[in-house]
Parts: C-alpha cells; sequence; structure tokens
C-alpha cells in the first residue's frame, strides 16, 4: 500500500540544471542563461505536479480507509488532511510572493507564465528585503514552521534528514538566507528559487503522507499503536544493587479488548484497559489469571500471566538532626520503615544495647550512657535476599533531670501541674506532695519523689525546715501551711527523685506565694 518516491533521473536532472545556471548566473553570462531559468521553473513546476498528484493518491485512499474503518483509520486521515492543509498555506504563499516580484518588475499586467522583464536586478530584492515591508524574513519563518511540524510526522531518520536539508535556511556564509537567494537576484532566476522550494516543500508533504499512510497499513494486522514498555523486577532499588529490567515493544488493537481472568474474577476495566485491585491491609499479593483472545476464525486463546503486588502502610520518617539521641535506662521507641518493603519485611539489630518490636514500632534500650548505639536495618528484597539497607549512630545520653510540680484540679475539673509560683492556699491544702517528671514536649516520663523538705519564715526571718514523709506532705508541713497568710511565701527544696533508669538525684528548688 505504500508509495515508494525516490528522486527519479528525471528530478535529478531538474535539480542538476537548477545549480548550473545558478553558477553561470554568478559569470553574467547572456540573456539566453535567463531564457533557460524559465525552462528550469517550467520543469520544477511539472515535477510539482506530479509530485501533488502522487500526494492526491494518497489522500484519496486515507480518506477510503477512514470510510471503510472510522475507528481506525479517521484520526490518519485528518492528520493527512492537516498536513494538506499547511502544505497548500505555504505554496499559495510563495505563488503569491512570485506575482508580487513580477508585478514589481512589469507592473499591473503581470503575468508569471510570460516574464517580460527577466534580467531585472530589482524587484526580487525589493520583495524580500525591503527593509519595511520585505517578505524574505516571513518566508524563512514559514518554512521553518513547516519543516518542523512535517518532521513530526516521518518517523524514518533518513527521510526526516532529507525533509530538514532540503527544507534549511540555514546559511553558510555571512548572507541571511533571504540575501543569498534574492539579493541582486534576476527576476527569472528569483521565480525559479521559489518554484524549486515549493516543489521541496510538496515532496517533503509526500514524505510525510506516506508515513501517515503505513501507519494505517498496521492496523490492516489488528494493531492501531506500538508501545514499548520497560518491565522491571522492582521499581525501588537499593543504592549498591542493580537495576533489572527488560523492554518489550507491545502491538495493540485499542478497539478490541480480550477477556481478562485475574484470581478466579473477571474485573471491571476502565476506558484505558485497567483494572484495580484492593489493598485493604499489608502484605504481598498474587495476580494470576489470563487473556481470552478470539481469532479472525473464531477460535479462542488463552494467554496466562503471575505477578504479585505489595502493599505497605502509607509513611513518612522526618528526623531532626538533632534528633539522633537514645537515653540510657529506659525504652527508647523508633520507627523504622523502608518505602516499597512490607514492614515484615524488615529486620534491625544493635550494637550496645537491646531492640525488638512493639506493634508497628521498635524499642531500643542502650546499655550505658557515653557507650554511643548503632542500629542497622536490613530487608527482604525482591530475589528473597536479605540485604542490609542502611544503618545509624546514636548517642546515648543520661535522662535530663525532671521538673518537681504538684498535681492539682482545676477550676473546670482537669488535672494540671502547678511548678512554682503563685497558688491559692487551698490549693495546697488539698494537695498531697510533690511529684516530678520529664515533660518537655519530647519526653514524658514519670519520677518518684523519695523525699522533700519546705522551708518556711518565721515573724523574725529565721527558715523553719520541715522534711516530708516521702512524697506527701507531712502533718506539719500542711500546719505550716495553713498558716500563711497572703503573699507569704515559702521553698521546697533537696526534692530527690529516682528515674525509670534507677539512679537518684536532687533537682530544682520550687518557690511557692500564697495567692
Amino acid at each position: 500500500m505504500a508509495v515508494n518516491s525516490p528522486n527519479s533521473p528525471r528530478q535529478k536532472m531538474i535539480n542538476l540544471m537548477y545549480l548550473v545556471f545558478i553558477a553561470m548566473l554568478a559569470l553574467n553570462v547572456s540573456a539566453e542563461v535567463l531564457d533557460g531559468f524559465g525552462l528550469v521553473d517550467k520543469s520544477l513546476r511539472n515535477s510539482s505536479h506530479t509530485l501533488t498528484d502522487r500526494n492526491d493518491l494518497i489522500i484519496e485512499e486515507l480518506e477510503t480507509y477512514s470510510k471503510q474503518n472510522p475507528e481506525k483509520a479517521e484520526e490518519w486521515f485528518q492528520k493527512g488532511l492537516e498536513v494538506r492543509s499547511m502544505t497548500d498555506s505555504l505554496t499559495a504563499y510563495i505563488q503569491e510572493l512570485k506575482h508580487l516580484m513580477v508585478r514589481e518588475a512589469d507592473g499591473k499586467k503581470a503575468d508569471v507564465d510570460n516574464i517580460k522583464h527577466k534580467d531585472n536586478l530589482d524587484a526580487a530584492s525589493i520583495i524580500m528585503l525591503s527593509p519595511i515591508n520585505g517578505k524574505g524574513s516571513e518566508l524563512k519563518n514559514a518554512i521553518d514552521n513547516y519543516r518542523n511540524s512535517i518532521a513530526n510526522h516521518v518517523l524514518n531518520p533518513a527521510r526526516r534528514n532529507i525533509i530538514e536539508r532540503s527544507l534549511s535556511t540555514q546559511s553558510e556564509s555571512n548572507k541571511s538566507w533571504e540575501a543569498k537567494h534574492f539579493e541582486n537576484m534576476p527576476l527569472a532566476a528569483a521565480v525559479a528559487i521559489l518554484t524549486k522550494i515549493e516543489n521541496d516543500i510538496i515532496a517533503a508533504e509526500g514524505d510525510a503522507l506516506e508515513n501517515i499512510l503505513n501507519n494505517v497499513d498496521a492496523g490492516d494486522f489488528r494493531v492501531n499503536q506500538l508501545n514499548a514498555y520497560v518491565i522491571s523486577e522492582s521499581d525501588i532499588v537499593f543504592q549498591g544493587s542493580e537495576y533489572n529490567a527488560r523492554v518489550i515493544l507491545s502491538a495493540e488493537d485499542t478497539t478490541i479488548h480480550p477477556i481478562m481472568h485475574i484470581n478466579g474474577a473477571t474485573p471491571t476495566l476502565n476506558e484505558k484497559g485497567i483494572f484495580s485491585l484492593p489493598a485493604n491491609s499489608v502484605g504481598t499479593f498474587p495476580v494470576e489469571g489470563y487473556l481470552e483472545i478470539s481469532g479472525n476464525d473464531g477460535t479462542t486463546t488463552q494467554s496466562k500471566f503471575s505477578s504479585t503486588y505489595t502493599v505497605i502502610e502509607p509513611m513518612a520518617t522526618i528526623a531532626p538532626s538533632l534528633m539522633n539521641v537514645l537515653y540510657a535506662g529506659i525504652e527508647n521507641e523508633i520507627s523504622i520503615s523502608v518505602p516499597g518493603i512490607a514492614p515484615q519485611d524488615i529486620n534491625a539489630t544493635i550494637i550496645n544495647g537491646s531492640l525488638y518490636r512493639k506493634g508497628n514500632l521498635w524499642v531500643a534500650r542502650p546499655n550505658a550512657v557515653g557507650q554511643d548505639v548503632t542500629i542497622s536495618i536490613s530487608a527482604q528484597t525482591a530475589n528473597s535476599a536479605m540485604r542490609q539497607i542502611t544503618s545509624r549512630e546514636f548517642k546515648v545520653r543520661a535522662l535530663p533531670d525532671p521538673t518537681p510540680f504538684i498535681s492539682y484540679t482545676d477550676a473546670n475539673g482537669n488535672l494540671a501541674m502547678f511548678k512554682g509560683g503563685v497558688v491559692p492556699k487551698t490549693t495546697l491544702l488539698n494537695a498531697d506532695g510533690i511529684d516530678a517528671a520529664i515533660d518537655d514536649g519530647i519526653l514524658n516520663i514519670p519520677f518518684r519523689v523519695l523525699n522533700f523538705r519546705t522551708i518556711f519564715f518565721d515573724s523574725m526571718g529565721n527558715a523553719i525546715p520541715e522534711v516530708s514523709n516521702g512524697n506527701r506532705f507531712s502533718v506539719r508541713q500542711k500546719d505550716q501551711i495553713r498558716q500563711l497568710s497572703r503573699g507569704k511565701y515559702f521553698y521546697i527544696s533537696g526534692v530527690k527523685a529516682a528515674g525509670p533508669d534507677g539512679t537518684e538525684r536532687e533537682i530544682a528548688v520550687m518557690e511557692i506565694r500564697i495567692n
């Protein structure tokens, strides 16, 4: 069905004559040479008519296929009409330029087919190179746009290269493309140059239409779309390993969908043939089944397939740079995740401590303060090999000192903490004693208060210390608080607290003023 159109010997001869006459022009040969340009122009126009007839046949063939099978061929027919429209527009513009040149030389009764002043050296320059209304740059831009648009319809690199060379507007000299072709050029030669450009445009149109026609040919094999797909072993690759994949060429008929059976059921497909499977729980799940395809003879063929997909929880790791610290003596909860790997396929180990799973988290317990901890992560990869992913070192620090506070219930019935300052006397009298905890927005760790002392002042300013019963106010301490008047203050000091790491420490002093 495809139409072959290599340059015929006659066409090659015409092109050679064109080059010879241009060279002879540079030697200022006789007027007979100018008549020769008319012969070249006529031959080029005849060649253009032949090419146009060939292109018309391709358009007609595209139209026929479009009527026979619009679902497959209508798209290509419309592309062919688009190419024809661009060609007609540009060749009409070139015809207009010819007329303007000849009218500039011969007057209002100018006839492109019967030029009187063939040796006129001004007409082409005036029309094409005039500083204000010169058409040369417009023609150059129009040719560039046409060349770029047409090249998109030609898949063969060699054919595309021929089009780009034949319609090139690059100048290899100091002169612009417009000046090189039309500056001080005899009218007969300028018209022949435009006809040569027109001939190249129609030839380029033929290559584009032929390529479009060949795409419809692919549809005769029940294929209207060719796609290349990359099939990888895994889309997730760890640093230091290899990305393994193969590329397949898929010939598809988008107008016919085979019957699909997946995991014992027939799924619903969208307009692109895409199906969906649920991902309600984490893990690795099979995708197995077959495609049922009917042949032209009515027989049915089954093509089996098998794959898997892995469902993981949505996850993101946010790790501030100052948080690479673990605390000794407590359970440090850690979130460990590897994108693309299910949680059950992740393993972690620790140096200088203990590490174990706790639900969706891990818990690390360092051995000692100052002894750095290293946690290593490994994961089960697509080829069932356990591969180390990364490791990270953590500093191990002692827990910071807790803050002493008095627990009470506020006016709204909510549990609150008083950490010093002004407080109603009734709040103190209703409190049991002193508690302590690290509660800084990052850690929330309670401590056990062992004992504390209060320091009151008599009317002479003498300090009166009282020792608690463990973490509770003693009777004498409550009596001292009861005797305080508004504006008086006292201190709670010598608070000794034991943390979950087993260490005891004396923590901050509280200053309390009665409201």
